[in-house]
């Protein structure tokens, strides 16, 4: 059955910020393969499918992404500004992941590299991840 809708409709994405828990703590980025931002750094994430939850499509994505499994996350909030995807008006959901030290990812699917960044060297970050980054550092209590 299809639809016809009055108001246009956003794309709705989900964004996975996994940081370690040590003394020195790192996140975890990838390197952008494709436009927007080929080339930059970002959190793992993309667009959610018709069929799974944003819980679901930031697990998916991590994985696809990095190669990293997960379970369990930590909602840190829905992000919404107007211009922050070039593409179109897209609302992301961004969460945080806890691990203990940083295990072996690598770049797959649309992410042309996969590492672990010190938060306190940090590269640009593409569309709003810096105010998500901003975000998670104090929904995780991370100093």
């Amino acid at each position: 059955m299809s639809f016809t809708y009055k108001y246009p409709r956003p794309a709705i994405t989900a964004d996975c910020v996994v940081i370690t828990r040590e003394a020195e703590p790192k996140v975890l980025l990838i390197q952008r393969g494709d436009e927007p931002f080929k080339g930059c750094w970002a959190f793992p994430g993309g667009f959610m499918n018709m069929d799974e939850t944003t819980e679901q499509c930031a697990i998916r994505e991590l994985e696809e992404e990095t190669g990293l499994v997960v379970s369990t996350l930590q909602q840190i909030g829905a992000y919404s500004k107007v211009d922050r995807d070039p593409r179109g008006r897209t609302v992301t959901v961004a969460y945080l992941v806890r691990i203990d030290a940083p295990l072996a990812v690598m770049g797959q699917d649309d992410a042309d590299k996969a590492e672990w960044f010190p938060l306190s060297a940090l590269p640009p970050l593409a569309f709003d991840h810096e105010d998500i980054m901003r975000d998670a550092v104090k929904v995780g209590s991370i100093n």
